[in-house]
């Protein structure tokens, strides 16, 4: 009798912990649901995890980075972001390809812009949920190298924190960038990759 009595108990405890687990997750997930249409990424991709082709893949990025700095910084939405990576896409692709001949390779370059699963990751004092996001990707050679990514819009790839805060600040809702600039929110992170991973 005593034996059933626990396992009932046990039963209505996980039902109550499940139960009040989804019902936090659930509001928290349509906040960073959110978060991708706010937000248009970079990521560039080596040849190879050689310290030579990392070290072209940055100044593959720092070039890129230097070169659309003034246009990224000005933009008003993800929207025109966007808009402005369509239209110059060709031009992109040619600074970063003319880096790569500049430092003494012929790798080929390629750039485009794709929508694509990305962990939850950080960025200086952000952390972005996993999710799909829209991203200029550029890769180099045979793209088998450590990846690089950061934020293009809103523009805190190249800025200071503080300057990077401010922009997001002005971007995202008031919930959002709560979200994205809590130090402790890594593990609700986690707990909404499961919840989508049960129930999506």
């Amino acid at each position: 009798m005593k034996t059933n009595k626990s396992i009932l108990l046990i039963k209505s405890a996980i039902i109550a912990f499940v139960l009040t687990t989804l019902y936090s997750v659930i509001p928290f997930q349509a906040v960073c649901a959110e978060i991708p249409n706010n937000v248009f990424r970079f990521h560039i991709l080596a040849n190879s995890d050689t310290e030579e082709d990392q070290t072209l893949k940055l100044k593959v990025r720092d070039k890129v980075l230097e070169r659309t700095k003034i246009l990224f910084d000005t933009a008003n939405s993800k929207s025109n972001a966007e808009k402005f990576v369509k239209a110059n896409l060709e031009t992109i692709e040619e600074i970063a390809q003319n880096e790569v001949y500049k430092n003494g390779y012929n790798y080929p370059v390629k750039a485009e812009i794709v929508n694509m699963h990305f962990d939850t990751r950080h960025y200086e004092s952000y952390t972005l949920p996993a999710g799909m996001y829209d991203a200029l990707r550029i890769t180099i050679g045979n793209a088998k190298g450590h990846n690089w990514w950061c934020v293009m819009y809103p523009s805190i790839c190249i800025s200071t924190a503080d300057e990077g805060k401010d922009r997001a600040k002005d971007v995202l809702s008031d919930d959002e960038y709560s979200l994205v600039t809590d130090d402790k929110v890594e593990y609700k992170f986690f707990i909404v990759e499961l919840f989508q991973k049960i129930f999506v």
